[in-house]
């Protein structure tokens, strides 16, 4: 017992010691060396928070959104596929599964300058649409991997029992394979959204600058000498992912409360 807790005292510290440094850079004017903590305290970021609150609240929103947009498009790109590969044996499995995993080993640059060029000819550059799908499309061997993962860990009783009872394949697939399936789509998904909401050359080469991303909004901040406003705007990239992890979460367990599966 003691074990345990020395090691997450450490691992606490290890991952809280970075906030804790941004939360005194948010409040401090200046923080030179060897100063423990900042000699003058301002809040001249939270003022700039103020000032600036529409802008950023519109960043962080259009961020979520095209976050939780590529979440629900790469469920239904690999919900079938996923589906594939836990539960048939075919020749050229192994390969074809790597080939739908290769956008995750793509460096991103190489990635986006071709996609870039099919977007602008299909009308799709500088768009919102344009920008869930290049996210889409670069994130979804994440939610593939982990419905695979989750396919494979089902009891197919449950699919024999309903075959049995006359259920079509699309009845079994909405009414007892996702249920089951919810624990691997919440992994997924989170992998997604934070790669999706993190996410700032492809935002901004598809998006052109005219979709608005809060990656986009406090890199310039990041690469300034302000180090006060890049801080406080840092932690508010913290909030999103949170919330909605919190919440899904809760939605969950409620749901399998309801069903019994609890």
């Amino acid at each position: 017992m003691i074990r345990f807790s020395l090691l997450f005292s450490l691992l606490f510290a290890v991952f809280a010691s970075p906030l804790v440094v941004l939360a005194l850079y948010s409040l401090s004017s200046s923080w030179s060396y060897p100063q423990i903590i900042p000699a003058q305290l301002d809040w001249r970021s939270y003022a700039y928070l103020a000032g600036h609150f529409r802008d950023i609240s519109a960043s962080l929103l259009f961020s979520c959104g095209y976050s939780l947009a590529a979440v629900t498009l790469t469920l239904a790109m690999t919900i079938l596929p996923a589906r594939l590969f836990a539960r048939t044996d075919m020749a050229g499995k192994t390969l074809l599964e790597g080939l739908l995993l290769a956008p995750a080993l793509v460096p991103p640059m190489a990635f986006a300058m071709g996609a870039h060029y099919i977007f602008l000819h299909l009308g799709l550059a500088d768009t919102f649409a344009g920008v869930v799908l290049i996210l889409s499309l670069y994130s979804y061997p994440y939610m593939l991997r982990a419905l695979t993962a989750g396919f494979l860990a089902q009891d197919r009783n449950y699919t024999l029992c309903a075959q049995n009872m006359g259920a079509s394949s699309f009845r079994i697939l909405v009414a007892v394979e996702l249920p089951l399936l919810l624990p691997a789509i919440v992994a997924g998904g989170i992998i997604v959204f934070l790669v999706s909401f993190s996410e700032y050359f492809l935002v901004f080469l598809i998006g052109g600058g005219i979709v608005p991303s809060y990656s986009g909004y406090i890199f310039p901040l990041l690469n300034s000498s302000d180090k006060s406003v890049a801080s406080l705007l840092t932690l508010l990239f913290l909030l999103p992912p949170i919330f909605f992890f919190v919440l899904i979460d809760r939605l969950i367990y409620r749901l399998y409360r309801q069903r019994g599966l609890l």
